[in-house]
């Protein structure tokens, strides 16, 4: 009997790596694992490798000694821990009757609705020896296996199948004035249960066709359909999409961000507790148990590996019960182990009848004959879409043929880019180049007689439309297998959100929170703050404003402290959504949220942490200065301080979801703070009649002018301006209208960049 493929790193896929036994007893070898951390257990005989996955269970029970003859020791429970892994002896394994019996193998070999992975028939765990007895099922938790019930059911909700046809699908651009055909007529059709693979070299269209059929993209000719049904709004909460590149949240851990996204997607007749319970399933579908609370990391941040990374990235898309999926090379910068992995993965979540589609650069022989159908692009043409398994056979029947052994998924991208070394050419290809290079054999030049790549290229799309394409757009023809009402079920134009809009707020703000918290409340950016406090407080120790001197000199670090608290706040709102864009345009392509639940929850999230930080400067610098002792002035100036940063953070947002890109973000912030502080009134006091309209669209300005106000009443003319000032509630009406006006205009920003991008 051949061994189940057993992976590590997977929990819906086996291990590979139970160890073998020597053979020191008539009966066949065995081993039992335990992870206390990865909550799964192996069992392993000479032929026989049986998986079950046991977290949630947490304790199991014991059989006493009547199971092995009375023996003392009753049982054997070895556990395995992260840093070692125990062997057993023969013996021992022998004499722990009560591991390996038929009511355990029943109990633990749970079939994994998601992985397609069902245990091996109970007379297989046989041991072959007569003193072992088998459990009853009282030695199993019953609360456990109603667990385990629980969370399958979950899973095993019912799929809707969705097929796809797409038929002559073109699409172009514009480049520099001239139009490029990217996709030239490509046919083909996806069904439930099946991996279809769209293959090709670099810059041959995959991802855009994979985009298209997505709902991401619009062909400019041809006709997609679902269920013989155009793409429609509702059609998006039936769609899983993995994009290329892995975007997500770097602070969150695993089961944090599966957590939110099944809060956020799942539909609204399940209960917190129940969306909660699908993400946990999740997690152990795909292996994550290990490190379901490991950030996810980055480029500054250790995190989780590659692999897991997108298994993360599938598990947000998988956890609504998909009846598409689409994956954007989810093997790309994996090793060949973990890249078979994640295909076997795509093939066990097809065969709960769920439709995937994945474009695939370069695999390898194994992961090749993984695919159930294939599509082979080359320059946007079709050049084969078929069953993966008559591949290699078709361009045998045109005359290409791999003149060494070689990986197939190798051979047909050579095919692609017209490289013919090591294929033989076919005649009626190699008859053509010769009749095109007659005219060369009498001159002295060297002529190379091979095809060249455009000649290959035209051969085999001309193939394919004589020999193959006909009868694949004849089947595109043929009736589905599906009702009318199923066909009316993805028909509706209506969006459908998993919450309502305060309930995505609510979601939303806590995960800014966990998420911004690292950042916010860094050990360096809580070190800068104090520092500068501190030798601010130096500087201005216990100042005295009783003479001119000392009082210009406090009015200095007044605006000192409106400067930096406007400075501080711009600099760092404006990474906010330049940053997030890409997570931005995920989730709302796939209807998570509201945008309007998204801006006010950003927004927000942000301003605890904002103020945590000024009220430890202010504490600091207030005292040691010696500025007026007496708590209203103190919670006067905290208060002023405040206004400014959320007047300043206004504008970083606007200017950042103006613009949408870092440079040109910063850029404009370095010069609009510049000239915000100029204006400010300290520098310049007399400002020119033309261009004093200026200082009134500067927060610097009002905010320094109501610091003096708070510590001066009335304030000195030698600190005055050419505008008097009253009793500050201009300046404070001022701050309050940029703080609403700058998020206004962020929003709006936002939502022209969105309707852009539709």
């Amino acid at each position: 009997m051949e061994r189940p493929m057993m992976d590590g790193g997977s929990g819906g896929i086996g291990r590979t790596r139970s160890e073998q036994l020597p053979p020191t007893a008539p009966a066949s070898s065995a081993q039992s694992l335990s992870r206390t951390a990865s909550a799964e257990t192996v069992l392993s005989t000479a032929d026989v490798a049986s998986l079950s996955r046991k977290s949630s269970f947490g304790k199991r029970s014991a059989s006493g000694g009547s199971g092995a003859g009375g023996n003392s020791h009753g049982r054997s429970h070895i556990r395995k821990s992260r840093s070692a892994q125990l062997k057993l002896d023969m013996e021992d394994l022998v004499s722990s009757g009560a591991a390996l019996s038929r009511a355990s193998s029943a109990s633990l070999g749970f079939s994994f609705t998601f992985t397609g992975f069902t245990p091996p028939p109970q007379h297989e765990f046989n041991m072959g020896s007569a003193d072992l007895a088998p459990f009853s099922d009282d030695d199993i938790d019953l609360e456990a296996a109603a667990t385990t019930r629980r969370r399958k059911n979950l899973m095993t909700e019912p799929t809707l199948p969705i097929y796809l046809k797409f038929a002559e699908v073109k699409y172009k651009v514009v480049v520099k004035g001239a139009e490029r055909e990217i996709l030239s007529g490509i046919s083909g059709s996806a069904c439930p249960s099946e991996v279809l693979a769209l293959m090709g070299p670099s810059g041959s269209g995959k991802t855009t066709l994979l985009s298209m059929l997505g709902g991401r993209a619009a062909a400019d000719e041809g006709c997609i359909s679902y269920n013989d049904e155009p793409f429609g709004k509702s059609l998006k909460r039936r769609i899983g999409f993995v994009t290329q590149d892995d975007v997500l949240f770097t602070h969150l851990t695993v089961r944090e961000t599966l957590t939110y996204a099944a809060l956020l997607r799942l539909p609204r007749t399940m209960t917190r507790e129940q969306k909660k319970e699908q993400a946990l399933d999740i997690i152990y579908e795909l292996g994550l148990e290990r490190c379901q609370d490991t950030m996810i990391g980055g480029s500054f941040v250790r995190g989780v590996s590659g692999g897991e990374r997108k298994r993360v990235c599938i598990g947000n898309e998988i956890i609504i019960n998909p009846s598409l999926l689409f994956l954007d090379e989810p093997t790309s910068g994996l090793d060949s182990t973990t890249a078979l992995r994640i295909i076997q993965l795509l093939h066990d979540i097809a065969e709960t009848g769920k439709t995937v589609i994945t474009t695939i650069h370069q695999p390898s022989s194994r992961l090749f004959h993984k695919f159930d159908k294939l599509i082979l692009l080359g320059r946007g043409s079709l050049l084969y879409f078929g069953k993966t398994s008559e591949a290699m056979p078709y361009f045998q029947s045109i005359g290409c043929s791999p003149l060494i052994a070689m990986n197939p998924a190798e051979f047909l991208l050579d095919l692609a880019n017209g490289n013919t070394n090591d294929v033989s050419v076919p005649s009626e290809l190699d008859d053509k180049v010769h009749m095109e290079n007659q005219n060369l054999q009498d001159t002295n030049s060297k002529v190379d007689f091979r095809p060249s790549a455009q000649d290959v290229h035209e051969y085999l799309v001309d193939s394919y439309e004589s020999r193959v394409a006909y009868k694949e757009k004849k089947k595109l023809l043929a009736p589905l297998p599906i009702s009318d009402d199923m066909k009316a079920t993805i028909t509706s134009s209506k969006r459908e959100w998993g919450t309502n809009w305060c309930q995505q707020y609510s979601i939303l703000f806590c995960r800014g929170l966990k998420e911004r918290r690292h950042d916010y409340l860094s050990w360096m950016r809580i070190t800068q703050v104090i520092a500068t406090s501190i030798i601010l407080g130096l500087l201005w120790w216990h100042s005295d404003p009783t003479t001119p001197k000392g009082l210009q000199d406090q009015a200095g670090l007044l605006f000192f402290i409106a400067v930096f608290w406007g400075f501080f706040p711009v600099f760092t709102a404006i990474f906010t959504f330049p940053q997030e864009r890409a997570m931005l345009n995920k989730e709302r392509a796939v209807d998570m949220y509201k945008l309007s639940a998204y801006f006010l929850a950003r927004t927000t999230s942000d301003l605890p942490l904002d103020l945590f930080l000024p009220v430890i400067f202010m504490v600091i610098v207030y005292f040691m200065a010696g500025l007026k002792a007496s708590a209203s002035h103190f919670f006067l100036s905290m208060l002023t301080v405040f206004l400014s940063i959320i007047a300043a953070q206004g504008l970083g947002l606007a200017i950042g979801a103006t613009l949408l890109d870092i440079k040109k973000a910063t850029t404009l912030a370095s010069v609009t703070v510049m000239t915000f502080m100029l204006a400010g009134g300290f520098f310049v006091k007399r400002v020119p009649p033309f261009i004093s309209w200026l200082r009134y669209l500067s927060f610097n300005y009002h905010t320094y002018r109501l610091l003096l106000k708070v510590q001066y009443d009335p304030v000195p003319d030698i600190l005055m301006t050419s505008v008097p000032l009253d009793n500050g509630v201009t300046e404070v009406g001022a701050l309050v209208a940029m703080i609403i006006g700058y998020r206004v205009l962020a929003y709006l920003s936002l939502r022209r960049a969105k309707a852009s991008n539709s």
